[in-house]
């Protein structure tokens, strides 16, 4: 039985099982989750403003998200516990950071993720409502589909609809990327860890090494694999390979999108909106070089991103909100606890998932207020310091199984990525508008 007092940690693992690939499925989720239409549109621009310079970048921030996400699987299956009892056992202020995060984070990400499903539908039918709601009934229309899809569906069939939908994410930026005939020796040069000739350079950089797959659901990944059943040291090889597969998948998805930012727009000079607008953008630059048929397709994979990306939140982040809520009323929940299911149909599951949905309604009508927006993007520039600094202190102490703790490579990674983060976040911090906020 893993202890959960914060004290030594003494269980053996138990034999391992065989690594397989008919095991794979939470990389998958995490993969689709991670890679929302933001990162996408983020390294569209990067390869517009510099070709295939920050190729380099790009493959990096994957490489950090791999040992992020290992790090939390390995929590999960070495102890037997959740992570946010890991970070309950490191005192009363990690509790409080946690649930001041996601409901103000939950209450802006809902109607981000609501509006960003929607763009691509409005782009594909603009017909079908009246011009002046603007996108405002796809939004809602999406969020309540995923309330509904989460709110009855356990763990395997929302992994198994995730992996069809990254499954035509996969196929359409893979068809634009050969679509768009890349110079391959630019792009193997790109490999090569050289900045640019731009102001400002190494913070940009910085930001797109951060910015590939990078959100709460990377800690959500040690939910999904205890989900999946998952749920001690004998799947660690499994995990191990599950995680690899997911972030050669966002790599795939990152490296394609950078190839039709270097090749299509670069190379024409074309510039296109920052944020979700920029791929309705793309898809009406598609439509004037490729046809009408090949902007719908990329409309389609837009939407797979975007929904994906909701559809994963409502399912994770509700999960460890559950968490959060039972280990608040004394309950120790356990790896086993999750792969039964249980919580997923909890009410303090679907009153996250309702959170999720409803409230966030309000702002699609009114706007994000000025305040909240700001809190919203410090927390969230301070989740991935939080998660990787923490990843590092609870895995270098007796709260993990001796075997199972950090080696020096695994401490070097997650170092770098505290470090990446930490100074992300305060160029985050340092650039909201707070003489506006007070």
């Amino acid at each position: 039985m893993a202890d959960t007092t914060g004290t030594s940690v003494t269980t053996e693992p138990d034999r391992p099982r065989k690594s397989s690939w008919k095991y794979i499925g939470p990389g998958i989720v995490v993969a689709a989750t991670g890679v929302g239409a933001g990162d996408l549109v983020a390294t569209l621009i990067a390869g517009s403003n510099f070709g295939y310079t920050l190729l380099w970048a790009a493959v990096i921030g994957c490489v950090v998200k791999i040992s992020l996400a290992e790090a939390a699987g390995r929590w999960h299956l070495a102890t037997g516990r959740t992570l946010f009892d890991g970070w309950a056992s490191l005192g009363r202020w990690t509790t409080y950071f946690f649930v001041v995060y996601v409901v103000i984070w939950g209450f802006v990400y809902g109607a981000a993720a609501m509006s960003s499903s929607a763009l691509p539908l409005q782009a594909l039918w603009p017909d079908v409502f009246p011009a002046d709601w603007s996108i405002k009934p796809w939004a809602i229309l999406c969020g309540i589909v995923g309330l509904v899809f989460v709110w009855f569906n356990k763990y395997a069939v929302f992994e198994k609809v995730m992996t069809v939908l990254v499954g035509v994410m996969f196929l359409v930026t893979v068809y634009l990327a050969i679509r768009v005939t890349p110079n391959l020796g630019d792009a193997f040069a790109g490999l090569l860890p050289v900045l640019p000739d731009e102001k400002d350079s190494i913070l940009n950089t910085l930001g797109l090494i951060g910015g590939v797959g990078g959100t709460i659901t990377l800690a959500a990944y040690g939910y999904w694999i205890n989900a999946k059943g998952w749920t001690e040291a004998s799947w660690m090889k499994v995990m191990r390979l599950d995680n690899r597969v997911a972030y050669l998948t966002t790599g795939v998805f990152v490296v394609a999108m950078l190839f039709v930012g270097a090749e299509l727009l670069h190379a024409s000079h074309t510039s296109i909106a920052a944020g979700d607008q920029g791929l309705v953008d793309l898809s009406a630059i598609l439509a004037d070089e490729y046809g009408t048929a090949t902007a719908k397709l990329f409309l389609v994979g837009f939407f797979a991103t975007s929904f994906t990306s909701l559809i994963g939140v409502w399912h994770g982040v509700s999960l460890m909100f559950a968490d959060f809520v039972e280990r608040y009323r004394g309950a120790k929940v356990s790896g086993e606890d999750i792969a039964r299911g249980e919580r997923e149909k909890g009410w303090p599951f679907r009153a996250y998932l309702l959170w999720l949905t409803f409230p966030p309604i309000v702002l699609l009508f009114q706007g994000q207020p000025f305040r909240l927006v700001i809190l919203y993007g410090v927390l969230g520039a301070a989740f991935m310091p939080f998660l990787a600094l923490t990843l590092v202190w609870l895995l270098n102490s007796t709260r993990t199984p001796a075997s199972w703790r950090n080696g020096w490579l695994s401490n070097a990674m997650l170092t770098v990525a505290g470090l990446l983060f930490v100074v992300l976040c305060v160029k985050q911090i340092w650039d909201q508008p707070w003489s506006e906020f007070f």
